[in-house]
């Protein structure tokens, strides 16, 4: 995928914060906010993240196309708490930062791809690994907040939840 990376990952970064945006305005708060199950991460919480991460992966980009190393972030030290904010405001600030990241991502070309740094928990790394793992972060967790949205609608299947197992957070079907 090295030929089309770059439009890859931009395609793929491109289409979440419409999704987000997509959901917090038809979805309600309440389904929005509910965990899945214990010490898992709502929607909403999936959201939050992408939006402090929004503020990590282009930082990084840059500082490893400059050659420099980079330090891991912790989501539970690290993310901002942004009381008070609706799920409008959050998603529409990762929309926000989202466009600024692009634009800054527009100058990356297939040869900067090799740019390595080391980072402070996983020794060498190049922008194209980053790059990988900035698309596959933002899938991930879309994933994990869609998970987490199914869970009552699974509960409430019935004798249909058995088709749901590898999604069930209950774990108990």
């Amino acid at each position: 995928m090295t030929n089309n990376l770059i439009q890859t990952v931009k395609a793929v970064l491109s289409t979440t914060p419409a999704r987000w945006l997509s959901l917090v305005e038809t979805v309600p708060t309440e389904l929005l906010s509910r965990p899945p199950a214990a010490r898992e991460w709502s929607a909403l919480d999936c959201l939050k993240h992408l939006l402090d991460t929004e503020g990590v992966f282009p930082v990084r980009m840059q500082t490893l196309l400059a050659g420099q190393d980079i330090v891991a972030f912790d989501p539970d030290t690290q993310g901002s708490a942004r009381e008070g904010w609706t799920p409008r405001e959050f998603a529409a600030e990762f929309a926000r930062l989202r466009t600024a990241s692009l634009a800054k991502f527009g100058s990356v070309t297939n040869a900067d791809l090799s740019h390595t740094g080391r980072h402070s928990e996983l020794g060498p790394v190049t922008l194209e690994e980053l790059l990988h793992e900035w698309a596959a972060h933002d899938l991930m967790h879309t994933v994990q907040a869609e998970r987490a949205l199914m869970q009552p609608f699974i509960l409430g299947s019935g004798p249909w939840r058995l088709y749901f197992k590898d999604h069930d957070a209950a774990g108990d079907t």
